[in-house]
Protein backbone atom coordinates (compact mmCIF):
# COMPACT_ATOMS: atom_id res chain seq x y z
CA UNK A 1 0.00 0.00 0.00
CA UNK A 2 1.17 3.47 -0.82
CA UNK A 3 0.48 6.60 1.23
CA UNK A 4 -0.96 8.32 -1.82
CA UNK A 5 -3.73 5.70 -2.28
CA UNK A 6 -7.16 7.25 -2.16
CA UNK A 7 -9.26 6.54 0.91
CA UNK A 8 -11.85 4.62 -1.13
CA UNK A 9 -9.13 2.45 -2.69
CA UNK A 10 -7.72 1.60 0.74
CA UNK A 11 -11.16 0.75 2.08
CA UNK A 12 -11.71 -1.52 -0.94
CA UNK A 13 -8.36 -3.27 -0.38
CA UNK A 14 -9.22 -3.86 3.30
CA UNK A 15 -12.67 -5.15 2.35
CA UNK A 16 -11.24 -7.50 -0.28
CA UNK A 17 -8.74 -8.97 2.19
CA UNK A 18 -11.40 -9.46 4.86
CA UNK A 19 -13.69 -11.11 2.31
CA UNK A 20 -10.90 -13.40 1.09
CA UNK A 21 -10.00 -14.52 4.63
CA UNK A 22 -13.63 -14.94 5.67
CA UNK A 23 -14.46 -17.01 2.59
CA UNK A 24 -11.43 -19.23 3.25
CA UNK A 25 -12.62 -19.87 6.82
CA UNK A 26 -16.23 -20.42 5.75
CA UNK A 27 -15.26 -22.78 2.92
CA UNK A 28 -14.58 -25.41 5.61
CA UNK A 29 -18.30 -25.25 6.47
CA UNK A 30 -19.36 -25.20 2.80
CA UNK A 31 -20.53 -21.59 3.14
CA UNK A 32 -19.75 -18.27 1.48
CA UNK A 33 -19.58 -14.86 3.12
CA UNK A 34 -22.81 -13.87 1.35
CA UNK A 35 -24.57 -16.92 2.78
CA UNK A 36 -23.18 -16.22 6.25
CA UNK A 37 -24.39 -12.61 6.00
CA UNK A 38 -27.94 -13.90 5.41
CA UNK A 39 -27.69 -16.22 8.41
CA UNK A 40 -26.36 -13.42 10.61
CA UNK A 41 -29.11 -11.00 9.52
CA UNK A 42 -31.73 -13.62 10.41
CA UNK A 43 -30.01 -14.44 13.69
CA UNK A 44 -30.12 -10.77 14.73
CA UNK A 45 -33.94 -10.61 14.48
CA UNK A 46 -35.89 -11.83 17.54
CA UNK A 47 -38.11 -14.27 15.60
CA UNK A 48 -35.28 -15.16 13.18
CA UNK A 49 -37.34 -14.50 10.07
CA UNK A 50 -37.50 -11.84 7.37
CA UNK A 51 -39.19 -11.41 4.05
CA UNK A 52 -37.10 -11.94 0.96
CA UNK A 53 -37.65 -8.24 0.18
CA UNK A 54 -36.25 -7.25 3.59
CA UNK A 55 -33.20 -9.44 3.00
CA UNK A 56 -32.62 -7.79 -0.39
CA UNK A 57 -32.57 -4.39 1.28
CA UNK A 58 -30.31 -5.42 4.16
CA UNK A 59 -27.82 -7.11 1.83
CA UNK A 60 -28.05 -4.47 -0.92
CA UNK A 61 -28.51 -7.13 -3.61
CA UNK A 62 -31.04 -7.84 -6.36
CA UNK A 63 -34.06 -10.05 -5.67
CA UNK A 64 -32.65 -12.81 -7.85
CA UNK A 65 -29.35 -12.78 -5.93
CA UNK A 66 -31.10 -12.93 -2.55
CA UNK A 67 -33.36 -15.73 -3.79
CA UNK A 68 -30.35 -17.72 -5.05
CA UNK A 69 -28.55 -17.40 -1.72
CA UNK A 70 -31.69 -18.51 0.14
CA UNK A 71 -32.13 -21.56 -2.13
CA UNK A 72 -28.56 -22.68 -1.44
CA UNK A 73 -29.00 -22.16 2.31
CA UNK A 74 -32.25 -24.15 2.19
CA UNK A 75 -30.45 -27.02 0.46
CA UNK A 76 -27.94 -27.04 3.33
CA UNK A 77 -30.72 -27.01 5.94
CA UNK A 78 -29.83 -23.62 7.45
CA UNK A 79 -33.04 -21.79 6.47
CA UNK A 80 -36.62 -22.57 5.50
CA UNK A 81 -38.70 -20.40 3.20
CA UNK A 82 -42.47 -20.15 3.08
CA UNK A 83 -45.20 -17.81 1.88
CA UNK A 84 -46.76 -15.32 4.24
CA UNK A 85 -50.12 -16.58 5.47
CA UNK A 86 -51.69 -13.11 5.04
CA UNK A 87 -50.25 -12.38 1.59
CA UNK A 88 -49.22 -15.35 -0.55
CA UNK A 89 -47.12 -13.07 -2.78
CA UNK A 90 -44.69 -12.47 0.09
CA UNK A 91 -41.92 -15.01 0.62
CA UNK A 92 -40.47 -15.31 4.12
CA UNK A 93 -37.18 -16.86 5.18
CA UNK A 94 -36.63 -18.36 8.63
CA UNK A 95 -33.47 -19.55 10.34
CA UNK A 96 -33.52 -23.25 11.30
CA UNK A 97 -31.92 -24.66 14.47
CA UNK A 98 -28.98 -25.78 12.29
CA UNK A 99 -28.65 -22.21 10.96
CA UNK A 100 -28.74 -20.80 14.46
CA UNK A 101 -26.00 -23.20 15.56
CA UNK A 102 -23.95 -22.22 12.51
CA UNK A 103 -24.17 -18.55 13.59
CA UNK A 104 -23.04 -19.42 17.10
CA UNK A 105 -20.09 -21.40 15.71
CA UNK A 106 -19.15 -18.56 13.35
CA UNK A 107 -19.03 -15.99 16.15
CA UNK A 108 -15.55 -17.14 17.15
CA UNK A 109 -14.36 -16.98 13.52
CA UNK A 110 -15.66 -13.42 13.21
CA UNK A 111 -13.91 -12.49 16.47
CA UNK A 112 -10.66 -13.99 15.14
CA UNK A 113 -10.86 -11.99 11.90
CA UNK A 114 -11.66 -8.78 13.81
CA UNK A 115 -8.78 -9.37 16.22
CA UNK A 116 -6.35 -9.87 13.34
CA UNK A 117 -7.74 -6.82 11.52
CA UNK A 118 -7.16 -4.55 14.52
CA UNK A 119 -3.99 -6.24 15.83
CA UNK A 120 -1.69 -3.43 14.71
CA UNK A 121 -3.58 -0.81 16.73
CA UNK A 122 -3.43 0.20 20.38
CA UNK A 123 -6.67 0.12 22.39
CA UNK A 124 -7.04 3.90 21.98
CA UNK A 125 -6.41 3.63 18.23
CA UNK A 126 -9.01 0.83 17.92
CA UNK A 127 -11.61 3.02 19.61
CA UNK A 128 -10.71 5.99 17.42
CA UNK A 129 -10.65 3.85 14.25
CA UNK A 130 -14.11 2.42 14.90
CA UNK A 131 -15.45 5.86 15.79
CA UNK A 132 -14.05 7.34 12.57
CA UNK A 133 -15.39 4.45 10.46
CA UNK A 134 -18.86 5.04 11.92
CA UNK A 135 -18.64 8.75 11.15
CA UNK A 136 -17.55 8.05 7.56
CA UNK A 137 -20.40 5.56 7.11
CA UNK A 138 -22.98 7.93 8.60
CA UNK A 139 -21.81 10.71 6.28
CA UNK A 140 -22.73 8.59 3.28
Amino acid sequence: MQKNDLCGALIKKVHDEIEKKANAMLRQQDLTLSQMNVLMELEAIPDHQLTLKELEGLLHVAQSTAAGIVVRLEQKGFVESFTDENDRRVKKVMLTPAGLQCCKNAASDVKEIETKLLSGLTEAEKFLFLDLLEKVFNAL
